[in-house]
């Protein structure tokens, strides 16, 4: 059985996130999707919101898990027995960072490699914190996030 990790802060999961999941689950036997934690983000979601956010937006994908984990990624893929993950890429730019941290994964988990998907048009340009920006400024979501998902965006910008 292939199994892939798709990792991020997801805070919160966005349209685009959404559409990653969707794509790797068609390609791979089981996807888990891994809410992590970066030290240099302060997240508007606890983890465990985030995991109930992707949980209910994913019900539908039977090959989909949610998981949340504080561990090193690599660390996570093997304990997991994950020998893929998936990393979504809207630009250029985020080529350069992910690249070196697939690099890093792969140094500590030489069994792990790492497969890039590229967002679709509609999603590349953006991001989490954008439609934390569109969301203080009362601007309609529906293109951004998930549908399910946007009164409890709503209630927790205080809109």
């Amino acid at each position: 059985m292939k199994i892939a990790i798709y990792p991020g802060s997801f805070d919160p999961i966005t349209s685009g996130h959404l559409n990653i999941i969707q794509r790797a689950a068609n390609i791979f036997d089981k996807l888990i999707v891994c809410v992590m934690v970066n030290a240099g983000k302060h997240p508007m979601f606890s983890q465990e919101e985030r995991v109930d956010l992707i949980r209910r937006v994913t019900q539908d994908l039977a090959n989909v898990e949610v998981d949340s984990s504080n561990e090193l990624l690599a660390d996570y893929a093997r304990r997991r027995g994950s020998c893929v993950i998936v990393k979504g890429l809207r630009a250029g730019s985020d080529f350069e960072n992910e690249f070196q941290m697939a690099l890093i994964n792969r140094k500590i988990n030489p069994e792990l490699d790492t497969m890039f998907l590229t967002a679709d048009s509609q999603y590349m340009y953006l991001s989490s914190s954008t439609v934390k920006e569109l969301g203080y400024y009362g601007v309609d979501l529906s293109d951004f996030l998930p549908e399910e998902i946007i009164p409890d965006f709503q209630q927790k910008i205080g809109k």
